[in-house]
This record gives structure tokens, sequence and C-alpha cells, in this order.
């Protein structure tokens, strides 16, 4: 199982190859769009600034290549953190004039700050929180126990089209979205990677599941 992480120049990447290699699967750090196409399934780290996330990826052309490997060729994808947020159709972090940040959209729906959802609670909000999956649990927590608790970092919060996407949440003040699932697109809010056994077991279920 070859397993991609995507390098387009954030900086969480060594986490994410080492709790694979907890896994016993064989990461690769793909930084070049090519070489993804040589991969099972593909991980979309991200960390800090919705667009400068963007800025990178259009830098090196990473927007138009992961959207032919996606959705032209079906290749499971999990996004992680500002990963997640870039799944949405846009941002309102890094807003020019009002105007949203375009994201992937892979996952319907716009990525707020978590003050524009009506969180009074400080922000960014870090630390462990418990997820809840609601009634119909999705593979990529299976073997989790309910309100299992994630480590989260985040100022910004996605907001599904959708709410059928939303596969789990957490309570930060208001609901918040903690992970979206659209066909064989993931995403997680909390950072699996540094979120101890129910972190690993997060993405040993996303690497063995039906899609990938």
């Amino acid at each position: 199982m070859r397993v991609g992480v995507i390098d387009y120049g954030v900086g969480n990447l060594g986490s994410v190859v080492r709790a694979l290699e907890v896994l016993r699967v064989s990461p690769v750090l793909v930084n070049r769009t090519s070489d993804m196409h040589a991969t099972d399934c593909l991980i979309l780290p991200g960390v800090g600034n919705f667009a400068d996330c963007v800025r990178m990826l259009e830098a090196g052309h990473w927007i138009a290549a992961l959207k032919e490997e996606v959705l032209g060729y079906n290749r499971p994808l999990l996004g992680v953190c500002v990963g997640m947020q870039l799944l949405a159709d846009s941002s309102t972090e890094g807003a020019v004039n009002g105007e949203p940040v375009t994201g992937l959209g892979f996952v319907p729906g716009q990525v707020k700050h978590l003050a524009a959802l009506g969180c009074q609670l400080r922000v960014p909000h870090a630390g462990w929180n418990a997820v809840s999956c609601g009634h119909t649990k999705d593979s990529l927590f299976n073997g989790i126990p309910a309100e299992t608790d994630f480590y989260f970092v985040h100022s910004y919060a996605f907001q599904a089209q959708n709410v059928a996407d939303v596969i789990a949440t957490t309570d930060y003040g208001p609901t918040v979205t903690a992970a979206v699932r659209r066909g064989h697109v993931w995403g997680t809010q909390f950072h699996p990677e540094k979120s101890s056994k129910a972190g690993f077991k997060i993405l040993k279920n996303f690497i063995e599941g039906p899609t990938c």
C-alpha cells in the first residue's frame, strides 16, 4: 500500500509520515504532481492560513492535478486540518475586498471564522475535544468509541452545504464540523497524527477503507 503525502510546501509532513510508518504502510512524500498517480491513496496536510495554502497549491500546479486524480481517477483523498478546509468551495480566511478564497470544491461548503459561527470561546481552538459521529457512523470511525477525544488546532471551521457530508462534529460553543466525507474524499479538522491511538486508527481506517 503506497500512501502519498502531498508535499506542496506546508510544514507538518513529518508527523504524518511517522504515523504512517507506525501503521507499517509505505508513506511516499509526493513533491511532483506526476507522482500522485503511482499511489493508492492521498493525504493532503495543511497548516496555517487557507489563502497561503491555496497560493502554494497554485504555484506547484497541484490544483488541476489533484482534480484529475481525485475526480478523474477516483483516487481516495484525506484532507487534514487546513487540508480538510481546502476541500471546500471557498474560505473567508485571507479574503480580499470581501471576496472569499476559492478552494478545491471537492466537498461543497464554505470555511468561516469560529467567531462568525457564534463561538465565544477562546480562539484558536487548541486542545483535545470529544467528537460525535451522529446516528450513522462512517467507516472512518470504525472501532472508535463514541465521544473519543481528538486533538484540534484551528480558528476557522467548515460549514458544509449538505448536512449529509458531515460525518462527525465537536462542541466548541457552537457545533463545529470535525470530519466530512463525500464519496471517496474525507477530511478531518482534527490532527489524527497527533491524536494518539484513536488518531492512528482513523488513518488505518482510511488506508484500509473500501475505496482505498
